[in-house]
């Protein structure tokens, strides 16, 4: 099995490395690693000891002092047992400075404090890291948080003391939070702000450890034994007594480790406590808090490695979603191009087959506004019998027709054939703009394209270039139709109309009543007749020539011509169209460090856990 100080050890590691990636939540941080590994609160009120007792664990004195309150900000603590050498402290805030006058780092402290909180008694709930390496030290992490207070005092708005408890709360709710309850021997327990509050969010008790600070300052004749050996207030585990440096020690710079001598000189000269001495004071403190620590770490790995594979596989899953880093390289740099071009392609094609909405849009096109744009065409005004009348006569001249006026004829179906361009350049004009709004559309909905917006705006306009070239394409086509009715007009059609005898005409008649009225009437509705069979093969045959040059031509080729201009490029183009969303790469980025911090984490724990 891991030793305990390697299993600490591995522990204060990846919280580490979690505060400087940022995953952890300063007392919140729902679901984050840090929040899943076990750490200690120290809890108490204002000048119950709280700093005194921190720098006992420690072995130095490194804290801010001064009356009221003093702890503004958490202060995360994590202490780290070398082999040897010399004592120093780094600051996740200045992670590249180290700190070896512990002086400094008081001085650090405090103006670290007041860069967030101003010079003022304000609290804020952004903690201050700091890692302590040294040979004098247990592995541990303890969280240093404001003391407890009851009232305002000047410069502090009233709200400060539900603020500091809601603070405090935060941490010490945390089912993995050890409580380090902190009460001065020299007031009663029953009204400590640490028991009180340690008691309501573990009322079993499982969690808290009391400890006594003080026990030198209590009236002469009284003594705190009842409360260390469990019979005025139990809990699950043992208190532990501290008896911290006086204020004239502090004067003198006594150190801390010949005040920890003092401290066990103490209890071990003590008639009421020297029975307890063995369990009493800092060092034995320190001790009972990294065994207790390694054991709830032990039991909780399998609930830690459960809750790292969980985020492991969601960070996949949001990576999968961003996109994989790109290769440096030009031939990676084509691939992924191609592939977001393919993937765009898949999801055009997915618009057109009916996978997904807007396909349908082109199918109203010939089955609403096509049949709606012929039926408006002004026949009835161009077939009048005033209209067939002029063009007959025009087209006999000076000389009347004597059998049927073929001229005649000709004319008024080829004017009459014209009027259907608009409605055959309408649909082909109407289908690309259905096509123009599903490109926009595809590139809205790859996914895999929204990491790069310069590609995205370049697969449009290669897109959109195409889309106009199969327009004109299809309005070639139409016309074409159209001016093929024109060119060879079906005799059939006209053979099988009924004839009779018609009178001659009078020379001496004026040209205009040349034509009676029911003559006139059947050459407009033999034309008509003509027309509307046009119409009706028009009707079928446009919406083929537009499916056949648009739409069946974007789902083939829209990036043929993109594909080829792509691959003629140098590599510092194709980065240039993988320029991708700044906000983007530095979430990609984030969650790349958080995978890796999890995976190594994973493995440290198996490669230590069980050794």
């Amino acid at each position: 099995m891991a030793t305990m100080e390697s299993l600490i050890g591995l522990v204060n590691r990846i919280q580490r490395a979690c505060t400087v990636l940022g995953d952890h939540g300063g007392g919140g941080g729902e679901g984050s690693l840090w929040e899943a590994l076990p750490s200690v609160a120290v809890v108490g009120g204002q000048s119950s000891g709280k700093s005194s007792v921190l720098e006992s664990i420690v072995g130095r004195d490194f804290l801010p002092r001064g009356s009221g309150i003093v702890t503004r900000r958490p202060l995360v603590l994590q202490l780290h047992k070398t082999d040897g050498g010399h004592e120093y402290a780094e600051f996740l805030h200045a992670p590249r400075k180290r700190f070896s006058d512990f002086a400094a780092v008081r001085k650090e402290i405090a103006d670290e404090t007041d860069r967030i909180t101003g010079k003022t008694k304000a609290i804020s709930n952004v903690p201050i890291h700091l890692s302590i390496y040294s040979p004098h030290v247990v592995n541990l992490t303890l969280i240093d948080l404001p003391g407890l207070t009851k009232v305002a005092v000047e410069g502090q708005p009233e709200s400060i003391v539900h603020d500091i408890e809601n603070m405090v709360r935060s941490y010490v709710d945390k089912p993995n939070c050890i409580i380090l309850a902190i009460s001065p021997a020299n007031q009663d327990i029953a009204t400590s702000d640490a028991i009180k509050l340690a008691r309501d969010v573990d009322p079993s008790g499982d969690r808290t450890f009391g400890v006594l600070t003080k026990l030198d300052l209590m009236d002469k004749g009284t003594n705190a034994v009842d409360v260390l050996e469990g019979r005025q207030y139990r809990l699950q585990h043992p208190w532990v007594g501290i008896v911290n440096r006086s204020q004239a020690d502090i004067n003198k710079n006594v150190d801390m480790l010949s005040a920890r001598r003092k401290e066990k000189e103490y209890f071990e000269s003590s008639p009421e406590y020297g029975h307890l001495a063995h369990k009493m004071g800092a060092e034995y403190l320190a001790k009972l808090l990294s065994q207790h620590l390694e054991a709830v770490i032990r039991a909780k790995i399998p609930s830690i490695v459960a809750m790292i594979n969980k985020t492991i596989d969601e960070i996949e899953a949001q990576l999968d979603k961003l996109g994989r880093p790109i290769g440096g390289d030009a031939g990676a740099q084509l691939y992924t191009i191609l592939d977001m071009c393919r993937a765009f392609d898949r999801v055009f094609k997915e618009h057109l087959d009916g996978g997904r909405p807007g396909g349908d849009r082109i199918y109203g096109v010939f089955d609403n506004q096509l049949p709606a744009a012929l039926k408006k065409l002004p026949f009835d005004r161009h077939l009048s019998m005033q209209n067939v009348r002029k063009v007959i006569s025009e087209a006999d001249g000076y000389q009347p027709h004597l059998i049927a006026p073929e001229q005649g004829y000709r004319r008024l179906i080829d004017s009459s054939l014209s009027y259907f361009k608009g409605p055959a350049e309408a649909s082909v004009d109407a289908v690309h703009l259905v096509l123009k709004e599903l490109v926009r559309r595809s590139i809205a909905a790859t996914d895999e394209l929204k990491r790069f917006p310069t590609l995205q705006s370049d697969i449009a306009a290669a897109a959109n270039e195409s889309l106009e070239r199969f327009r004109e394409d299809g309005r070639k086509t139409v016309l074409r139709l159209v001016e093929m009715e024109a060119s060879y007009l079906t005799v059939e059609f006209f053979r099988k109309l009924p004839t009779e005898p018609e009178k001659a005409a009078d020379k001496n008649t004026p040209v205009s009543d040349r034509y009676q009225d029911n003559h006139l009437r059947r050459i407009g509705s033999n034309v008509s007749s003509y027309i509307n069979m046009v119409c009706e093969t028009l009707r079928n045959t446009i919406p083929k020539a537009i499916v056949h040059c648009q739409v069946k031509e974007a789902k083939r080729n829209l990036l043929n011509r993109f594909y080829a201009h792509v691959g003629s490029k140098e590599k510092k183009q194709l980065s240039a169209m993988l320029d991708e969303d700044p906000a983007l790469m530095e979430k990609r980025d984030a969650l790349v460090k958080r995978l890796e911090l999890y995976k190594s984490a994973r493995n440290e724990i198996d490669s230590v856990a069980w050794k």
